[in-house]
């Protein structure tokens, strides 16, 4: 304690983290492998002088790896800025020579029927330890490069110890974009006299910062939708191994101390067993004492949850694996003013590198217990008859997008060999999925297909429901005692074909996940398609509203067709080719077919605006229908020409530089202005459309001690829950969905009063709208009846305004249509439907 205390005095005194010894960090320096180049000689500064930018850690761990019997760098995927995904397996070297037998026989332990044959009290433990998910927590990274060295070159006795007896899945960055990006900025504005003022640039990144990936992701969100190539990477590495500890490193508030799990106990998943939080509370016992050792303050049991299964330190819970959270007071640079005195860039380190070790030392310890909690977990799934048919007869697409997250998170499902009809639904062979609870990831399958109302506790750190084929609107039942089913080893894209023989028309039904992309593809190429805006018939087959129709008359018929033979192969798009203009109840010459415009977008972005919400229309315009658009900042936007949009986004937030004249002006010519939540709420502070939210009912009488503040008006806030809508299938911005229902995701308290007039409601939340999730019953109340999508008028122009976001998070996949439909057809509504 003594020597921490002189040398944070030295350090702020100094200026400089140039004289920084390792012996700062590491708990022994007499007993390194001089052959084994450390941090410093590799980057020509002290670990903790400047930031350590992905390239540099990358290519250290390569390094080490070379240098090194006891590591093996292993790389599995991109990012989308085109870096590396990669891990070390670090073990002793006997073991790596045999590790493909270490893995076969530690997969057995949590494989029914197979647990029996493997000697536990001879395996060794899996832990995976991973760094800075989130790139502006930087000290995780940054200690795992001290981490990764201490264990290639140490020689004393505990290091070696850990490694005969475990192997480490070690992960120094789960986000290199952002990683990359933070440390660009931080290093760019240092000091070279250090000043620890809060106010300096250096702490205060521009927008959107070096948390999330290139999509302006939180890539701690997407462990268990897997909707990011980050993710996809890791979580088939995770598969791979099935550790038995994954830790995960993050940073908090500059003010805070240093926390580990567990979480608060009564905001655990209730499928996550009793047994997990008693060996997450052991293994906390070793990080009191290495943190004790140093004098560095602590706290367990508080703030945070193990509830959501999406995030890095949960979702290990739901597989026989103990996550475990680390927070970091955050340093956001070099230095800076806390609480709880000057905090350094180093002291956060020494911090993440002294947890890390003290997890390694509780794997030794708690070996055999922690094998046998991980056997136990799967070892009584078998019996259960029960399990869940899930598939679109109308879209193939999303059937197979969730099917292979199935199969990513290595989720057994079988192909159906005769119908199965539940409830007046009928799932057929050609369209869907059964999933048995009757296999190893039983407890799995339930997390995602499962739907909860009922609580221990009323707070939520993240989302309090994501049942995936609500996500994804899609019919499923659970059902019984299935039998006529295949098991489905190789999954493969629904491609699709489609006849030539069209003389008048082609049509392509507005139901199927992709037709935005194809739309875009045809209006790109200058073909000239019209949209039904009302129901017709051909040949049998029924055609609702929104169905596009290109007509072949003044147009190149290869043109078209060979765009159409792209978005069937690549896309798995029906197309029906059409020889007469006589169809039934409408004509395809009909008025009521109306020309598409193609789409010129913008996005705002930048300060004072949503980065999740940008980066999710951004990604799902950018990625799935490849549509291209325009980023224009928010802080420039009243300096901008706005004639080449006829679309704008806001996507959440508001626009920090806005000419309302200007704006106006743009709109009443015919622009389509798309907003959703907070930004919905900001626009109409704008007095632009005419748009009245529900409030929140008032309460004469709160019966709560000051204590208790925070969790009164915390109960309150919808932090992530599904509602049940109604829809009218014949409103413009609700094309392409046929049922009477539709799911939605809402994480906010914004609710519209319904208009009196019904056609101003196209989408309402249903008396009882919680399908899943927490809401307080002051919220019931506000969003029964209420209504979720309102449009609004300025001249020709429209404002479509969603009080939730229709993209959330990237795997909502069933209300990205409600966007598309926005940025298509919103100009389409009727002036006599806007308020």
């Amino acid at each position: 304690m003594k020597h921490l205390f002189f040398l944070i005095a030295f350090l702020y005194f100094s200026n400089s983290f140039s004289q920084i010894p390792l012996s700062y960090y590491l708990p022994n320096t007499r007993n390194l492998d001089t052959k084994i180049t450390s941090p410093e000689e590799f980057l020509g500064f002290q670990i903790g002088e400047w930031h350590v930018n992905h390239s540099q850690l990358l290519y250290y761990m390569r390094t080490l790896a070379n240098e090194s019997e006891r590591i093996q760098y292993v790389e599995h995927g991109k990012t989308h800025e085109n870096r590396p995904l990669f891990a070390l397996i670090i073990t002793d070297p006997e073991n790596q020579k045999n590790l493909e037998s270490i893995k076969k026989e530690h997969i057995k332990i949590s494989t029914p029927g197979q647990e029996k044959s493997v000697e536990i009290e001879k395996e060794p433990l899996v832990i995976w330890q991973g760094y800075s998910i989130h790139g502006n927590e930087a000290s995780g990274s940054n200690a795992a490069m001290l981490a990764a060295y201490y264990l290639a070159a140490s020689n004393t006795r505990e290091i070696k110890d850990i490694l005969e007896n475990t192997v480490i899945i070690f992960y120094p960055s789960f986000n290199p974009d952002g990683l990359q990006r933070f440390s660009s900025w931080v290093n760019r504005h240092k000091n070279k006299v250090l000043t620890p003022d809060n106010q300096d640039r250096e702490y205060e990144e521009v927008w959107p910062g070096g948390r999330t990936n290139h999509y302006w992701f939180d890539l701690n969100r997407d462990w268990l939708p897997l909707q990011q190539p980050e993710s996809k990477a890791k979580i088939a590495l995770f598969q791979e191994w099935r550790p038995n500890i994954l830790t995960d490193h993050h940073e908090m508030g500059t003010n805070s101390s240093f926390f580990f799990q567990p979480g608060i106990p009564s905001r655990t998943h209730p499928l996550t067993p009793k047994i997990n939080q008693e060996l997450t509370e052991e293994i906390g016992k070793f990080h009191s004492q290495s943190l004790d050792s140093i004098g560095s303050l602590y706290y367990s049991k508080e703030n945070y949850d193990d509830f959501y299964y999406g995030k890095g330190s949960t979702y290990p819970d739901i597989q026989g694996c103990i996550g475990i959270l680390f927070e970091q007071a955050s340093s956001r640079g070099h230095i800076q003013h806390s609480a709880n005195g000057i905090l350094t860039f180093p002291f956060t380190i020494r911090n993440q590198f002294v947890t890390s070790l003290s997890t390694l030392r509780a794997g030794l310890k708690l070996r055999q217990e922690l094998l046998s909690y991980q056997r136990d977990f799967y070892k009584n799934i078998k019996g259960n008859k029960e399990g869940y048919v899930f598939g679109g007869n109308r879209d193939s697409y999303k059937t197979y997008k969730l099917a292979e997250i199935l199969k990513a998170h290595t989720i057994d499902f079988y192909e159906l060999r005769e119908n199965i009809e539940v409830d007046n639904q009928t799932f057929t062979p050609e369209s869907s999925f059964y999933v048995p609870l009757d296999q190893r990831q039983q407890t799995l399958v339930k997390a995602i297909f499962e739907t909860n109302s009922s609580f221990q506790d009323s707070l939520f750190y993240d989302v309090s429901a994501w049942t995936f084929p609500l996500a994804f609107n899609l019919p499923y039942q659970k059902v019984s005692n299935v039998k006529a089913k295949v098991k489905v080893s190789d999954l493969r894209f629904p491609s699709t074909s489609f006849s030539t023989d069209a003389t008048y028309a082609y049509l392509i039904p507005w139901n199927q996940y992709l037709a935005p992309k194809a739309l875009f593809r045809l209006l790109d190429a200058g073909i000239r398609v019209k949209v039904g805006q009302k129901p017709f018939a051909f040949n049998g087959i029924d055609y609702s509203y929104g169905t596009l129709m290109i007509p072949l008359q003044n147009q190149d018929k290869n043109t078209i067709e060979k765009i159409l033979g792209i978005v069937c192969k690549e896309d798995g798009l029906a197309v029906n080719a059409i020889s007469t203009g006589a169809t039934k109840k409408v004509n395809l010459g009909s008025l009521n077919f109306q020309t598409v415009r193609k789409p010129n977008i913008a996005i705002i972005v930048g300060e004072g605006t949503s980065s999740s919400g940008s980066g999710e229309a951004w990604h799902l315009l950018d990625t799935r229908y490849e549509i291209p658009i325009t980023k224009l900042d928010g802080s420039q936007f009243s300096s901008f020409d706005l004639t080449p949009y006829n679309v704008i986004i806001l996507a959440g937030g508001r626009i920090s530089s806005f000419d309302k004249n200007k704006f106006q002006q743009w709109i009443r010519k015919g622009g389509t202005f798309i907003t959703m939540g907070s930004a919905g709420k900001w626009i109409s502070g704008q007095n632009i459309g005419k748009f009245t939210y529900k409030d929140s009912p008032s309460e004469k009488e709160v019966p709560v001690n000051y204590a208790g503040i925070g969790d009164y008006y915390g109960a309150r806030y919808t932090g992530g829950s599904i509602m049940q809508t109604k829809i009218d299938p014949s409103h413009p911005i609700l094309f392409g969905f046929e049922q009477e229902f539709l799911p939605v995701f809402k994480n906010n308290n914004y609710v519209f009063e319904p208009s009196e007039q019904q056609f101003k409601n196209p989408l309402t939340y249903t008396e009882s709208p919680l399908i899943s999730g927490y809401l307080h019953s002051s919220n019931r109340e506000i969003i029964s009846k209420g209504s979720a999508l309102q449009v609004g008028g300025e001249g020709r122009g429209r404002i479509i305004n969603f009080a939730d976001n229709p993209n959330f998070r990237a795997f909502w996949y069933g209300t990205n249509k409600l966007f598309a439909n926005a940025i298509f057809f919103g100009h389409m509504v009727s002036g006599r439907a806007v308020n």
